[in-house]
């Protein structure tokens, strides 16, 4: 039961953009129907008494929450662009990439010889997962080319966005669900900041705090299932929402793969969830 509990952050997860993408709306309006979703289950846990007004905690998660939407806002742009099952392995293996990169550079937790070795082998696995998942297709035109090629910068900014929300818990010693208030604070302000400038519909906006709630929930198994099995089994096994979210791109939103590129997905999934396990390892 701990290891299923510990698996359901992957299913809420690599659900929310396979929801944001069938309520529709545009990035703009699911970036911010997202984060307000995340602010509702901010507040309940508010009410039932699970949050910090530590100064530290406070404006920790304001921080890492506003990075959050900014993460999720240029991941929702790069689907608009290359679709869901192109976006989430190449997002998922570069956050692995710069959490990891940043943890053993600036936090020191490649400590012994065996970490490095095994922290360069999960690099070059997860290069090559995202290099497969990226495979062109043999129709592909020169259209979808472009889109790939413009996709990449708002993934790296997307990236930037995500690693930050990470690792400033980290760097502060803060517990995740002592900031889960202000980090959805945060994520709410994000969002608006975000989408200020672009027109953005009512209706749409509502239709998507579903996913905003998906996601915080999965965040809550999170918290749930680490001390249960680990930290390191808990982080490993949420990765595995690259496969929800892939599979579910081909299989529920139609996108069309041919079988050069189906055989490249199938082939990086399997490197980024094995570096996946190994980082997981490496984080015990």
């Amino acid at each position: 039961m701990d290891l299923l509990i510990a698996l359901l952050p992957a299913l809420f997860w690599g659900s929310v953009v396979l929801i944001n993408v069938l309520v529709g709306g545009g990035p703009y309006n699911q970036i911010r129907g997202t984060t307000l979703g995340a602010l509702i289950v901010g507040v309940i846990l508010l009410l039932t008494g699970h949050a910090s007004f530590e100064p530290k905690v406070i404006i920790v998660g304001l921080i890492s929450g506003a990075f959050w939407a900014l993460g999720q806002g240029y991941q929702l742009r790069s689907v608009q662009l290359i679709g869901v099952s192109k976006t989430m392995p190449i997002s998922t293996g570069m956050q692995l990439v710069g959490t990891t990169l940043f943890s053993a550079i600036f936090l020191g937790e490649w400590s012994t010889m065996m970490q490095v070795i095994l922290g360069l082998v999960s690099m070059v696995l997860l290069v090559a997962g995202i290099a497969l998942t990226s495979l062109k297709g043999k129709e592909d035109t020169a259209e979808s080319k472009s889109a790939l090629g413009k996709a990449m910068p708002i993934l790296l900014i997307s990236t930037v966005g995500y690693v930050v929300y990470v690792v400033i818990a980290q760097i502060f010693s803060v517990n995740g669900l002592d900031a889960l208030f202000f980090q959805s604070i945060g994520m709410a302000i994000g969002g608006f900041i975000l989408s200020a400038n672009h027109q953005t519909s009512k209706k749409y906006t509502l239709k998507n705090i579903i996913p905003g709630v998906v996601w915080a929930i999965g965040n809550l198994f999170l918290f749930f299932s680490q001390p249960k099995v680990g930290v390191a089994t808990s982080f490993s096994f949420s990765q595995l929402l690259v496969i929800v979210s892939t599979l579910g791109g081909i299989f529920i939103l139609k996108e069309k793969k041919d079988k050069r590129q189906m055989v490249g997905i199938w082939a990086g999934i399997v490197l980024i969830i094995v570096a996946a396990f190994i980082l997981g390892g490496l984080k015990a």
